[in-house]
């Protein structure tokens, strides 16, 4: 075990008054013998007796749960104060973990605070997470049914379980341990947060993405979102099995995806767009070249060759920035056979358009949309906020060469992600950019417990590129493209 340093201000000089303990609250025996009732006059139960007992309940557990995190409070300070803090690197969990035991151990004997085994032992890992890890979110981060934390002030934060939110019993003390955590977090990746730069989104060491606002901008206390990075990749089989897609559009995509076509997952915040993205991903040959993009690494990639690349945002000093359109201008140097853009939002569609236009067959990209029409809006005033001039005919039709496939990704209303569309891009008709749905969600109705019925299908319609995947020895059977029958 490592050594510590001790401090003489931890005890209390002698003859020093103590605070007088508190006087118990004085007990009102219930009658024994009831009153007995008048004749004629039934007795009656007041239905306010068993609400009087659940608030007394709710009033211990709340008084317990503010001196325990008093208590935390002093003792986090004791352990900042004797903590060998230059020795925590090179100690074990379990080092750190006795060395936490034994000085708050004897700061509880100092202040004759007795705790049973279970409480003692819950004591001891929060202050872990305290000094170690992120405080009270700790065991959110490690919760594996959690996918998002959402943090509205010190006192509410709500979790994503199923692709439902719920609000946790985990809270901070107040607003200045939140900001404590905030900026513990922070200015680990070299980034600040303060009135004077309110916002900030980084990366947690395990690959998380994490985004804060801070007073003045946030009115009642710091927001902190986080997006918990999945260690284990959903492959396609997966997917076809949490019922994402079926085995056929499965079948679809994979042709689509080895015959180089350029594909765009779309879908709103929350809807699978990077675990599809990850999903379709699997289906490049081992042997390309492929070099991604992203403002915050979430891609995880199989193949052998993969190059990757993440933005960075002005230090502060206001320099330094690396925008996705910097990486994108790069990576087209670097001999890339295909290029995957985590997410356009900007500027850099253009060099994305261009890149899929010169050569870079089979790159991908995800964008926010509701559904395949709206994605070529999106993508038309992306172009349009770039600050090129170009005739929006010119614009579709640039669109139009460059992009193939539209993935439409999709969380309902009862928390299941499902791709709820596949529509091809096949040309220009006139001014406007042609396109056939080949797959397609059915809605049908909602079930007692919430949960949507519904099924996939065809459309009917032949793929575009029917010919293209026969070329490259993917023989689709037509009856793929078949609707289902009723």
């Amino acid at each position: 075990m490592f050594s510590r340093y001790k401090k003489s201000a931890a005890v209390a000089p002698p003859g020093a008054a103590r605070p007088a303990a508190a006087a118990p609250v004085p007990q009102v025996p219930i009658a024994a013998t009831p009153e007995t009732p008048k004749p004629g006059v039934q007795r009656r139960v007041m239905p306010g007796a068993p609400v009087t007992a659940q608030a007394a309940a709710a009033d211990k557990d709340r008084k317990r749960k503010e001196r325990m995190g008093e208590l935390k409070v002093e003792l986090h300070k004791r352990l900042l104060e004797n903590l060998n803090l230059a020795a925590l690197e090179h100690a074990s969990e379990a080092e750190l973990k006795a060395e936490i035991a034994a000085i708050s151990g004897e700061a509880m004997t100092e202040m004759s605070v007795v705790l049973n085994a279970v409480e003692r032992q819950s004591l001891h890992q929060e202050l872990y997470d305290e000094v170690m890890g992120l405080g009270p979110l700790e065991p959110l981060l490690k919760d594996e049914t959690v996918s998002d934390i959402l943090v509205n002030g010190p006192n509410q934060i709500f979790v994503e379980r199923f692709g439902k939110l719920q609000l946790s019993d985990v809270t901070f003390k107040d607003e200045k341990h939140l900001l404590r955590i905030i900026d513990k977090i922070v200015s680990a990746v070299g980034r600040r947060v303060d009135e004077s730069n309110p916002y900030v989104y980084a990366r947690l060491a395990d690959g998380s993405r994490f985004n804060a606002m801070v007073p003045p901008v946030a009115v009642d206390g710091s927001l902190v979102s986080i997006r918990k990075f999945k260690k284990d990749k959903l492959a396609i089989d997966d997917l076809v099995r949490f019922g994402a897609f079926t085995e056929e559009m499965a079948a679809y995509l994979q042709a689509a995806v080895a015959t180089r076509l350029n594909v765009i997952v779309s879908g709103g915040t929350g809807s699978g767009k990077t675990t599809t993205l990850n999903a379709l991903s699997s289906f490049i040959d081992n042997s390309e070249r492929i070099l991604t993009i992203e403002d915050t690494a979430e891609l995880q990639l199989q193949q052998t060759h993969v190059g990757r690349m993440e933005s960075r945002p002005p230090n502060v000093e206001g320099k330094g920035a690396v925008t996705q359109r910097d990486c994108l201008r790069n990576a087209l140097r670097m001999r890339p056979d295909r290029i995957i853009v985590g997410e356009t939002r900007g500027e850099e569609v253009i060099d994305m358009l261009q890149a899929m236009n010169t050569g870079h067959d089979g790159s991908m990209t995800t964008i926010h949309a509701n559904n395949a029409r709206d994605g070529i809006s999106r993508l038309e005033n992306m172009v349009a906020m770039a600050g090129i001039e170009m005739p929006l005919k010119a614009v579709r039709s640039q669109i139009a060469s460059a992009v193939n496939l539209i993935v439409q990704a999709s969380r309902l209303q009862d928390g299941s992600r499902r791709m709820v569309s596949i529509t091809e891009i096949t040309g220009m008709e006139g001014d406007v950019i042609s396109m056939q749905e080949i797959f397609r969600y059915e809605r049908l109705g909602l079930a007692p417990d919430g949960k949507i019925i519904g099924r996939f299908t065809a459309t009917g319609v032949r793929s575009h590129y029917s010919d293209r995947f026969r070329q490259w020895g993917y023989d689709l059977p037509a009856s793929i493209y078949e609707p289902v029958q009723d």
